[in-house]
This record gives C-alpha cells, sequence and structure tokens, in this order.
C-alpha cells in the first residue's frame, strides 16, 4: 500500500487539482443553473400537491354543473328531449 501512496505523489501532470479545466470561469454558470433548476422542481412540486390550479378558479354555480350532466345523459340517450328540456326548464 505505501508503494501505490508514492506512486500518486509523483504525478505531476496537473489532472489531480484543476478538474479538466472546467474549474473557475464556468462552474458558476453551472451552479446557477442547477440552483435554478431545484427552484422550479419545488415550485412545481408544491403546486402539484396542493392543487393550487382548481382552488385559484371561481366556484361554478351548482345548475350549471347539473344542466351539464343532463346534457350528457341527452347526448348519450339517457333522456328524451321532453324530458331534456322539463328538467332543463326546471333549474331555471
Amino acid at each position: 500500500m505505501p508503494r501505490f501512496v508514492g506512486l500518486l505523489a509523483t504525478i505531476d501532470d496537473d489532472r489531480w487539482g484543476h478538474m479538466d479545466g472546467w474549474g473557475g470561469g464556468w462552474m458558476w454558470l453551472w451552479g446557477i443553473a442547477m440552483m435554478a433548476l431545484f427552484v422550479v422542481l419545488i415550485v412545481w412540486l408544491v403546486r402539484a400537491t396542493t392543487g393550487s390550479g382548481a382552488a385559484s378558479s371561481p366556484p361554478k354555480d351548482p345548475a350549471d354543473r347539473a344542466r351539464e350532466i343532463l346534457a350528457e345523459r341527452y347526448a348519450r340517450g339517457e333522456l328524451t328531449t321532453e324530458e331534456y328540456r322539463e328538467r332543463v326548464e326546471q333549474l331555471r
């Protein structure tokens, strides 16, 4: 083992301390990019888990949703035209 440590100490090709040319000048750019990516990831995770998109929209009128359900049922053929019109009229 001591021979291996001694061998490493004799290597003097400047690779061990300077990261093959990536040190200094451009490393700050990578650091900023990684921090920005981290912040974007955190914001996205918070929004995805809290469901902020649905909470920010104004509440809908329950009658509107009832009309949508009636229209869907009418489109599927579950209601006749007369039944559909009668029920929509009752919602007004």
